[in-house]
C-alpha cells in the first residue's frame, strides 16, 4: 500500500514538473521567428503586428532584429519611429510590448560590432543572438520563418 502511494506522489509530482516546464520551454522553442531587416517603419509595424496576431493565434514567437531594424532596439535611437494608426503604437513601442509578453527579442550577432553600440545600449530585455542558436531554428522545419 504504502510503495502505491509513493509511485502515485511520485507520479503526480513528476506531471506537475512537466506542466510547469512547458511555458518555460515553450520560450526557449518558439514554432515561429521573425526576421526584421527593414528600415522602413511601415513594414517594421506590420511585421511586428502579424507576429502579435499569430501570438494570439497560439504561436510561440522570437524576433530577430538585423541591420536597420536593429535601430529599435537601441534606447537612443528608438524613439525615432512614428505611431501607427491601428496599433496606436511605434514600432519600437510594439517591440517593447513584445518583451513584455515573454518574447524572446535578440540583434544580429553582427549587429553591435559593426556600430558605435554596446550592449549597454540595448533596451532591457534584448539580447544578442548567436549564430547556432538561430541557425538552429533556421533549419527547423518545423519553425516557421517570417522575413521583412
Amino acid at each position: 500500500m504504502k510503495r502505491s502511494t509513493r509511485l502515485a506522489a511520485a507520479l503526480t509530482s513528476l506531471l506537475l514538473m512537466v506542466g510547469f516546464a512547458s511555458p518555460a520551454m515553450s520560450q526557449n522553442d518558439p514554432d515561429m521567428l521573425t526576421i526584421l531587416t527593414s528600415g522602413h517603419d511601415e513594414t517594421q509595424a506590420m511585421a511586428l503586428i502579424l507576429t502579435m496576431q499569430a501570438m494570439d493565434n497560439q504561436v510561440d514567437a522570437q524576433i530577430l532584429l538585423c541591420d536597420e531594424a536593429g535601430d529599435l532596439a537601441v534606447g537612443e535611437l528608438a524613439g525615432d519611429s512614428p505611431v501607427f494608426e491601428g496599433p496606436d503604437a511605434s514600432p519600437a513601442q510594439m517591440v517593447q510590448r513584445l518583451i513584455g509578453n515573454g518574447v524572446t527579442v535578440e540583434v544580429c550577432a553582427i549587429y553591435l560590432p559593426n556600430r558605435e553600440y554596446t550592449d549597454a545600449d540595448l533596451i532591457d530585455g534584448v539580447g544578442i543572438a548567436q549564430p547556432p542558436a538561430i541557425g538552429a531554428l533556421v533549419a527547423d522545419p518545423g519553425v516557421r520563418l517570417f522575413t521583412f
